[in-house]
């Protein structure tokens, strides 16, 4: 049996990099660089697969060191420009309109929240408030600053 295809997606991180699952990318034929562009009146942003030369091209860098996967276009200026939102990281689902990966800024898109969140949840738990002056200094993290210091 062959797995079934994932669906496509595209993610807009907090810092404004747009990130495509490798489904995504196929649907632009894995262009090495792309043009970002965005329809104010529809609230609609789009990757289109172009030449290096063009003067507004992105390079897409892969996201993996093990081989396909994931492709990143640093897009900060472009989402700071056009005033997409980064509040969150965002998902949404893309459609191909006239060869482009079209996104519809216009629904929410799913929030995508990583381990990094969990992990600093765990450091302000109430766990932390078990530790004495005393033991801090003894096993406290890296980075961490003791009063000796």
């Amino acid at each position: 049996m062959t797995p079934l295809a994932k669906a496509p997606s595209v993610t807009i991180q907090k810092r404004g990099v747009i990130s495509l699952n490798k489904t995504a990318h196929d649907l632009i034929g894995n262009a090495e660089t792309v043009e970002l562009l965005y329809d104010r009146d529809r609230q609609v942003m789009a990757l289109r697969a172009a030449d290096d030369s063009s003067p507004h091209a992105y390079a897409v860098r892969s996201g993996s060191k093990h081989g396909p996967g994931q492709a990143i276009v640093s897009a900060t200026a472009f989402t700071a420009h056009y005033g997409i939102d980064t509040t969150a990281t965002r998902r949404w689902r893309p459609f191909i309109e006239d060869g482009m990966l079209c996104v519809d800024l216009t629904t929410e898109g799913t929030i995508i929240t990583g381990n990094r969140t969990k992990a600093t949840a765990l450091l302000d738990s109430d766990e932390t408030d078990d530790f004495s002056d005393k033991d801090a200094s003894v096993d406290s993290p890296v980075g961490a600053r003791s009063e000796t210091a």
